[in-house]
């Protein structure tokens, strides 16, 4: 049975544990025939990439653990020629530090990113899986067993079937069918803050439309003026603001190519009063 991964980027907290505990297993340690040291530098079997996305006073911090697919079809495995590259029964991926040229050959056939050369061993070094725990007892790899917030599981693939329902990987249209799931990958966002210039006040409770491709989207400002429109896929939006006794606002095609804010909306007061 295949194992898998199922990383829940809405409870990733940024602490890094997972990244540091990968380092603490592979750093100084030959863990032959599975893998030679990971170097100190230079390297990350698991990397928490860090983004942040809007502007100021719109801002969010997003982050991403990102770490070899084990794919189910491993392009790495079908570039390596030498045959250096394998998959296990447990559908772990694998590159044998002894077969291993350091040719580079893998490296530019993986669409994650996963895998880097160790030039002072000359050979490419991935993310193993802690197999050689797994193989010993141990329940799940490092980076999965100190994760404190539960973001990360790790188990049989069948047996995550439920969390996996819905949940998205990287880069699909490549066609590696990797076995790390995501869930709920942010989307993009369109936010702003909608106030009255007379009275210099923030206008509660108006009413934000979002309009795009014939769906519809609605929010209310907070009680500090702020809407937000989350999660939103990649497009173009029409936007439009109302409040009662104020004369509408309209944004024309806002692109999500980016996460937008629109910044401080006035509202002017109908008949100018």
């Amino acid at each position: 049975m295949a194992k898998a991964f199922v990383i829940d980027v809405a409870l990733c907290s940024g602490c890094y544990s997972c990244q540091m505990a990968c380092k603490d297993e592979h750093c100084g340690n030959d863990w032959s025939p599975v893998a030679k040291p990971q170097p100190d530098t230079g390297q990350f079997w698991i990397k928490v990439d860090e983004k942040t996305v809007g502007s100021i006073p719109k801002v969010r911090v997003e982050y991403l653990p990102h770490l070899c697919g084990h794919c189910a079809s491993p392009l790495c495995a079908g570039a390596c020629p030498g045959g250096a590259v394998t998959t296990r029964e447990d559908g772990f991926v694998l590159i044998d530090p002894e077969a291993c040229t350091g040719c580079g050959a893998c490296m530019d056939a993986c669409p994650y990113g996963a895998i880097f050369n160790n030039d002072a061993l000359g050979i490419c070094q991935k993310c193993t899986g802690c197999v050689h725990l797994l193989d010993n007892g141990y329940p799940e790899p490092r980076c999965s067993e100190v994760c404190p917030t539960g973001a990360l599981t790790f188990g049989e693939e069948s047996d995550l079937a439920e969390l996996i329902k819905g949940a998205d990987v990287l880069v699909p249209a490549s066609g590696a069918s990797p076995r790390v799931y995501y869930r709920n990958l942010p989307g993009k966002f369109i936010a702003g803050t909608v106030y009255d210039p007379q009275a210099k006040e923030i206008v509660e409770h108006a009413k934000a439309l979002a309009v795009s491709g014939g769906k519809i989207r609605s929010v209310l400002t907070d009680d500090f003026g702020d809407f937000w429109f989350d999660d939103l896929p990649v497009g173009s939006y029409d936007i439009t603001i109302t409040a009662d006794g104020y004369a509408p606002k309209y944004f024309y095609g806002v692109r999500t190519d980016d996460c937008v804010n629109l910044g401080d909306i006035p509202l002017d007061r109908n008949g100018g009063a």
